[in-house]
């Protein structure tokens, strides 16, 4: 089939449009992330003097680190619809968020619609595959405390150890909200068939659009970040609930991600912009802590229930382009989730103009040793 003009000319553009994205991602990249690093060197004395303040600094970086990955997305198009609960509610209490993971994209999303959760980003702490850490973004989540864990049956026990005595040191001394993680433990479209085949063998619910979490690290974050009068124990009454807030994790957020036609967005796809602009729905449903349970075998049925629950969403949806409404309700509410652009071109102003000062220190410091 031969080629019309109108299609070259629209494939050139998509392709210069492409390499112009990655050319100023990579440029952003180069003047951002040293610049985060570098700053934190520098104010090394104050970690000593005062660590709050040190750590209140370096969210407020971090999360501008995130808006920028935010607004290369933003910027082609790929803009977030959100449904159910409003999450802004409880942005300042401590909170475990449980998302579906189909593709790299879903950090990206994620990192753009928390982006207006108040201080969430700054002080929040991912749990993601170790092969992050070797990743341009690697020594920034190391810096900021993320845990980077190793999947696969010969590793799990000693990670989840791992993983407790990282919540331990890091997740208190840092001021740290809320806690990502993705408990199907990789990508769909990788787990899918030994998950059925798991469902299979222990008469568990068939599952297409997400597959059964494991429970590991689930488990690990709830016994070392809840307040043991709350963890699957009646509360006591609002003073006990209220005083607890300082003391532990105070809801769990089911976060199901869905794409139209259930295609996903990577990591490329995002840089480069090549695809058309779509938008991508986030769902959100908030329990208590207090009523999720402690024993193993009743949290796993709990955990089941919540991807089972992920799976009737996702369905709806992908037969329907909407997530249905709360029970008792007969229409579903959604947010557009917005970005301002002018807040995103001053955060991305302030990476360049920081890169350019510290350029200039270098080639100072460089002629006066040299």
């Amino acid at each position: 089939m031969a080629v019309t003009l109108e299609q070259a000319q629209r494939v050139g553009y998509t392709c210069l449009k492409a390499l112009l994205r990655f050319a100023f991602m990579v440029a952003n990249n180069l003047v951002a992330i040293p610049s985060y690093v570098l700053y934190l060197i520098v104010l090394q004395p104050l970690r000593i003097l005062d660590s709050k303040s040190f750590w209140y600094i370096e969210g407020v970086l971090f999360k501008w680190l995130l808006a920028m990955v935010a607004s290369w997305g933003w910027w082609a198009g790929y803009t977030v619809v959100e449904w159910g609960d409003d999450v802004k509610a409880v942005s300042e209490d401590e909170a475990m968020v449980l998302v579906n993971h189909q593709a790299t994209g879903d950090v990206c999303t994620l990192m753009m619609c928390l982006q207006d959760k108040g201080t969430v980003v700054r002080q929040m702490m991912w749990l993601m595959d170790h092969i992050f850490k070797y990743t341009n973004f690697g020594i920034v989540s190391l810096i900021h405390g993320d845990f980077f864990i190793r999947q696969g049956r010969t590793h799990r026990d000693q990670q989840l150890v791992l993983l407790r005595d990282h919540l331990e040191k890091y997740y208190r001394s840092r001021n740290r909200k809320w806690i990502v993680l993705f408990p199907e433990g990789g990508f769909l479209r990788k787990r899918r068939e030994t998950s059925q085949a798991f469902a299979k063998k222990n008469n568990l619910p068939f599952l297409k659009h997400v597959t059964l979490p494991r429970i590991g690290a689930t488990q690990v974050i709830l016994k070392t970040l809840v307040a043991p009068q709350e963890n699957g124990t009646p509360s006591g009454g609002d003073a006990v609930r209220k005083e607890s807030k300082s003391k532990g994790l105070q809801w769990v957020i089911d976060t199901t991600i869905a794409y139209p036609k259930a295609e996903p967005i990577d990591i490329q796809t995002w840089i480069l912009g090549y695809r058309q602009p779509t938008v991508t729905h986030v769902h959100y449903r908030i329990f208590p802590v207090k009523d999720v349970p402690a024993e193993p075998e009743a949290l796993t049925n709990w955990l089941y229930q919540r991807f089972i629950e992920k799976e009737d969403l996702l369905t709806h949806f992908y037969e329907t382009g909407a997530f249905p409404p709360p029970k008792g309700q007969t229409k579903a509410i959604s947010r557009e989730m917005t970005l301002s652009n002018l807040w995103l071109v001053a955060i991305q102003s302030f990476a360049f103009l920081s890169g350019g000062m510290w350029y200039c220190i270098f080639q100072y410091l460089y002629r006066c040793l040299f």
